[in-house]
């Protein structure tokens, strides 16, 4: 087991990071009961030395954060990890390097997880055996702590041979381009208006109900966003789907619909009502979106066809060039600003894409 040290001072450390150019990078986090992760721990490998850095000891942490935004972080799967930072420190890397984004890039496995990068690279097992751990309970266990400092112990040799072999095949660019993506703010910033797109089931309404759906789902998040509890705490989606459907009138029409909480009628019932009535007003002309034509399923066919004969000549999985929903989201949904059409994957397959639509 690895050797870590145990910070409680997170400034403390300050100076000792600017040695370094490049951090390998990992969290502890809970989310179950709050609509923000609670960012529990923050696991450091320097080349030197293995921090385990606690959060929640209420001391400042300014000059940690902007030391350590400073360098260049290795993570793997950083994606929820860039999450809780960017909403705890309002802050994000510089520059970032994903290992296992790199590895897809080698020809590994698509999504390929931490420990079995490890065990490909080094030959070496880690053991998951605390995955379900509460990382907020105080004091955290020994067991805990290797666990945790074992999810960076290998970051950073793993980054040297992963570039290294990138470079080598002229993919390093690649990775760094498909790393970069994760550094955007859009990602991760919260915007109700957007809630209706989270919500299984709205796109198959039309017109006011649709409206409808789209308030309730703004209100509802706003409410999640106030209380710091899920989504689904606040009110369920069948919920707000079947008021949205009846679209009732009165708090005795809201009383009556099945599967509206009591509770939830009590205190917002008010509110609710009020979404609706604004929305009876709206203007919108919305439907569902209508099943792919033959047309259209031919031409995804073509473009699939296309994606998976460029994978195979780069020796890639066609997931990592392009995926179903990819080529979906820029045949249906028009969506030209799309990764595929841009960067490394515009000059190796994006150009042919746009020539078949």
């Amino acid at each position: 087991m690895p050797e870590y040290i145990l910070v409680d001072r997170p400034d403390s450390i300050q100076a000792k990071l600017e040695r370094h150019d490049s951090i390998g990078v990992d969290t502890e986090f809970m989310r179950e009961k709050t609509f923000f992760a609670e960012l529990c721990l923050v696991q450091l490998a320097t080349g030197e030395d293995i921090y385990c850095v606690d959060p929640l000891t209420g001391n400042d942490m300014d000059a940690f954060w902007d030391s350590l935004m400073a360098r260049q972080w290795i993570v793997h799967s950083g994606r929820q990890d860039i999450e809780v930072v960017y909403q705890t420190a309002q802050q994000m890397p510089a520059n970032l390097f994903d290992t296992q984004i790199a590895a897809g890039l080698l020809g590994y496995a698509p999504q390929l997880g931490y420990a079995s990068l490890v065990k490909e690279l080094f030959d070496v097992d880690i053991a998951k055996s605390h995955t379900r751990a509460d990382w907020s309970r105080r004091p955290l266990s020994n067991a805990y702590l290797h666990y945790a400092a074992e999810d960076v112990e290998y970051l950073l040799p793993g980054y040297e041979l992963l570039a290294e072999r990138l470079d080598s095949s002229g993919r390093l660019a690649w990775a760094k381009e498909d790393s970069a993506q994760l550094l955007n703010p859009a990602l991760y910033d919260i915007e109700p208006r957007l809630a209706i797109d989270r919500m299984k089931g709205a796109r198959n309404l039309h017109g006011k109900r649709r409206a409808a759906a789209a308030r309730l789902a703004a209100w509802r998040e706003s409410e999640a966003l106030r209380a710091n509890r899920p989504r689904q705490w606040i009110a369920k989606d069948s919920a707000l789907l079947e008021v949205a459907a009846c679209l009732p009138a009165s708090i005795d029409e809201l009383n009556r619909i099945d599967g509206l909480p009591a509770g939830l009628i009590r205190r917002s019932g008010t509110n609710v009502i009020a979404a609706i009535k604004a929305s009876l007003s709206d203007e919108n002309d919305y439907a569902p979106p209508p099943p792919p034509n033959e047309s259209q399923k031919a031409l995804l066919k073509a473009m699939q066809k296309h994606v998976a004969a460029c994978a195979e000549e780069l020796r890639l999985a066609a997931e990592t060039v392009a995926s179903k929903r990819d080529l979906s989201a820029i045949i249906f949904g028009g969506d030209r600003e799309s990764k595929v059409l841009t960067g490394w994957r515009r000059e190796v397959v994006g150009d042919r894409l746009l020539e078949l639509l």
